[in-house]
């Protein structure tokens, strides 16, 4: 496993981090027991995988804390999240929604808590009346570093990581990027790396990656569209080439070394229920760069778009 730092936290972290969430949600998604659901976590750890996202919203926290209960408490990083609706959300809610997420991980603190999937029209009551909760719990050592994290399929342009990466007291970042949502490449991360703000990619492997079917019907509306040339769906498969020409295993394990090595990406996130897919996403993401002539393919190619890729967990039509 590599390491490396999470922006200015003083947090060393895993580049590969096991997202508690999405379809898999550790196997609770498709009926898992418990006790494997822990194995997933276990699995993870065991390959040296640190950093551990999971929410309030998930459903997970409690496997969360079962799984680290197994190890040194002092070499994982655990980071949760919880929702906050409307304006009428006080500073009180805070105080209680992270005294209730300690209690389902059974913890004394949280290394990384998140205002989860805020939107621009939310931000500034998240900044200005619950961030300071945030902020006294950190004083008290309850939670070590702030985070917010956005709502990629609602707010494509990341209009309010946009004005967040600016501001305190945001010291770590949740956002969507891959290789056909490349945005925060020229908004996000030159920022991100300057202020020392940590980056925990999702949404690095989606549907568009693992699904062929759903890929080229994606494909070929954006070519419908206008946003694509009809030649990208001429020769079969749009992303064929990340295999035949980048010399990656398949789609998704180019897509998530496309992520890993991109500049200001800290941990790329990866969810799963099964632990054969845990070791194949860790040794995808620990596997070198694809080759320069790929990448400048793929920001001339897709680096125009926006919001594409970002489907919500649920069933996949294609």
């Amino acid at each position: 496993m590599e390491y490396r730092p999470l922006g200015k936290t003083g947090l060393d972290v895993s580049v590969a981090g096991l997202g508690c969430g999405g379809n898999s949600r550790l196997g609770l998604g498709r009926g898992a027991s418990f006790d494997d659901c822990v194995a997933v976590v276990r699995t993870a750890v065991d390959l040296g995988v640190n950093f551990l996202d999971t929410a309030e919203a998930y459903g997970t926290e409690e496997i969360v804390g079962a799984a680290a209960r197994s190890y040194d408490r002092n070499k994982l990083v655990i980071s949760t999240k919880a929702i906050f609706r409307g304006g009428d959300e006080t500073a009180e809610r805070v105080t209680a929604k992270v005294e209730a997420s300690l209690k389902r991980l059974d913890l004394d603190y949280v290394d990384v808590f998140h205002f989860h999937a805020v939107g621009p029209e939310a931000y500034a009551h998240h900044r200005d009346v619950l961030a300071p909760a945030l902020l006294r719990l950190k004083e008290q050592g309850k939670v070590r570093h702030v985070g917010i994290t956005e709502t990629g399929p609602r707010d494509p342009e990341q209009k309010m990581l946009a004005k967040a990466i600016h501001e305190a007291p945001w010291e770590v970042i949740m956002l969507a990027y891959s290789l056909v949502n490349q945005g925060a490449r020229r908004a996000v991360f030159p920022v991100t790396l300057k202020r020392g703000i940590g980056t925990l990619l999702m949404f690095v492997v989606r549907n568009i990656f693992s699904n062929d079917a759903y890929r080229r019907n994606v494909f070929a509306k954006l070519v419908e569209q206008g946003q694509l040339d009809a030649s990208i769906v001429s020769d079969g498969d749009p992303l064929g080439f990340l295999v035949s020409e980048g010399g990656a295993e398949s789609i998704t394990d180019a897509a998530y070394r496309y992520a890993r090595h991109e500049q200001g990406a800290d941990v790329i996130l990866f969810g799963t229920g099964s632990k054969d897919h845990v070791r194949a996403n860790v040794e995808s993401i620990l596997r070198p760069a694809l080759p320069a002539p790929v990448i400048e393919r793929l920001h001339a190619t897709f680096g125009h778009l926006s919001g594409v890729g970002l489907d919500l967990p649920g069933p996949v039509k294609t």
